[in-house]
């Protein structure tokens, strides 16, 4: 299903972070030389960006979804989900990431942006009409105002082993 405009910005922002999953299982196994250098754009993608998405996520997607009996369940577990994720990031953030934990933080990262991707989102664009989509985009272009706006560039060490 092609994706509604209102949730394109999301959309948007788990492209960027798959990009960093699909680097990070390109490169496994890191070098334990190379991991500071991923620890340290993991952190960066999530001051740039992952906080704001997971706070529009929780602010005003997941209550959007939540209007829908049988949505319930897939959003406390999507919640739940962004628990685990916040405690990688904090991982990341204190660097203490090991080849393994990385790789399977990416594989976590991958699996709950496609669970929202291709069940979330699809199932909210066939339960909500056109005007409530669009209130919730409005919503949640201003509840992603701050996130950055440049792209993150990998670092020399995350770029090198991605690319062999």
């Amino acid at each position: 299903m092609l994706r509604d405009k209102s949730l394109i910005p999301l959309s948007r922002q788990h492209q960027h972070a798959l990009a960093l999953c699909v680097r990070i299982d390109r490169a496994s196994p890191v070098p334990q030389d190379d991991l500071a250098a991923w620890q340290s754009e993991i952190v960066q993608h999530f001051a740039q960006e992952v906080r704001f998405h997971f706070a529009a996520e929780e602010s005003v997607l997941f209550p959007g979804a939540r209007q829908f009996a049988e949505l319930g369940p897939l959003v406390e577990e999507l919640w739940a989900e962004h628990a685990v994720l916040r405690g990688d990031f904090a991982s990341a953030q204190a660097r203490s990431m090991s080849a393994e934990s990385l790789l399977a933080f990416a594989q976590r990262l991958s699996g709950h942006i496609r669970k929202e991707e291709r069940q979330l989102f699809e199932r909210m664009q066939e339960l909500m009409g056109a005007e409530e989509l669009g209130e919730l985009g409005r919503r949640l272009e201003d509840a992603l105002k701050d996130a950055g706006q440049a792209c993150i560039v990998p670092s020399a060490g995350t770029r090198r082993r991605a690319e062999e």
